[in-house]
């Protein structure tokens, strides 16, 4: 194989190798391309034509529509792996599946999957709509390969629901604290009963509040197709309303917080309290499944949770009881009490 890596100020701008059968002729093509690349500007219109995988990602990061958070995070790491270096003509499959096995020593299956979902998008466009010689059928076949070696896989169902224990434990460690600290026990109050993600109940408005139908206008939900600009209707429960009117009007947003906040002050309070395994998004789980436990059908459930298909709820329908588990649970008195002060 012959290798050739140009570097500028200690920082590689163009790599690329080419194997041969014999020794003398990757000597021979290495001299011929170094004359080449040698030429005043032959460089520079290389990059034109034949990016690295990072700028063609940096391109794909400006001027893709609904670029979601994670989405954007997963592309924006990705171009911190070797493979990113490379330039677009050079990639193989081989690099791919190297990626792939990378990946999976520190992540799971369906996280490696993600990652390289994410990263096919680029490799679709890249070709068709700026000329980049990027290999489609490449991630096609080390996609399969990742698939096959176990590298990559669908995520396995979490059934994780808090208990009316943990949850009151919850709420006096939260109510415990400052007056002026994060209101988590109204917050973690409201997540259960609204079935709301944390990023969605820190982006409600008091102006997409319609109180008279028990709705509010959920803004940039979350949707496989892309979060930005997916603004839907969702019902309000009782129990959410009520904690809605019970929280003061300070501004625009209801809960002007920080969702990585939220989710901060929630793992330190089941870790200073010793509750295992409980994530601030299982109160979602427990909230579209408290309504199944009522008895609603998948129609009137997901008018509240906001879920589009019936495949995305069918791991909520296997429910554990009949009834309000939470009926005469006291913190919503306390939090949301029916009858306010004069």
């Amino acid at each position: 194989m012959a290798q050739i890596v140009i570097k500028r100020d200690g920082k590689t701008i163009h790599r690329e190798n080419k194997t041969f059968a014999k020794r003398r002729e990757a000597a021979a093509w290495g001299a011929f391309r170094e004359g080449e690349i040698a030429k005043p500007g032959a460089v520079e219109n290389m990059k034109k034509e034949d990016p690295t995988l990072a700028e063609a990602i940096g391109r794909y990061e400006r001027e893709a529509k609904r670029l979601g958070r994670t989405k954007a995070a997963v592309l924006k790491s990705l171009k911190e792996f070797d493979i990113a270096s490379k330039r677009c003509s050079e990639i193989r499959s081989d690099h791919i599946v190297a990626l792939a096995r990378e990946l999976a020593e520190t992540r799971r299956p369906s996280t490696v999957a993600g990652y390289l979902t994410f990263l096919s998008g680029v490799f679709k466009i890249a070709r068709p709509a700026w000329g980049y010689p990027l290999d489609e059928k490449a991630m096609t076949d080390a996609t399969t390969v990742a698939s096959k070696l176990e590298m990559t896989g669908r995520s396995h169902q979490r059934d994780r629901r808090p208990t009316i224990e943990e949850m009151s434990r919850l709420m006096e460690f939260f109510a415990g604290r400052r007056v002026d600290s994060l209101p988590m026990e109204r917050i973690s109050a409201f997540a259960l009963y609204s079935a709301r993600r944390e990023g969605e109940i820190v982006r409600l408005r008091w102006a997409d509040l319609d109180e008279s139908h028990s709705r509010i206008l959920v803004r940039d939900a979350k949707d496989p197709r892309g979060s930005s600009g997916n603004d839907i209707w969702t019902e309000l429960t009782p129990e959410a309303l009520a904690v809605i009117k019970a929280t003061p009007k300070t501004g625009e947003l209801i809960f002007p917080y920080k969702g990585d906040t939220i989710n901060f002050a929630w793992r330190n309070a089941c870790n200073m309290l010793n509750v295992v395994d409980l994530k601030f998004h299982d109160l979602r789980h427990e909230g579209v499944s408290r309504l199944f436990e009522l008895g609603r059908t998948i129609p009137q459930v997901a008018s509240v949770s906001g879920h589009r298909s019936w495949q995305n709820l069918q791991r909520y329908t296997h429910i554990r009881e009949i009834g309000d588990k939470w009926a005469g649970w006291k913190w919503l008195d306390i939090i949301a009490p029916t009858q306010q002060p004069a």
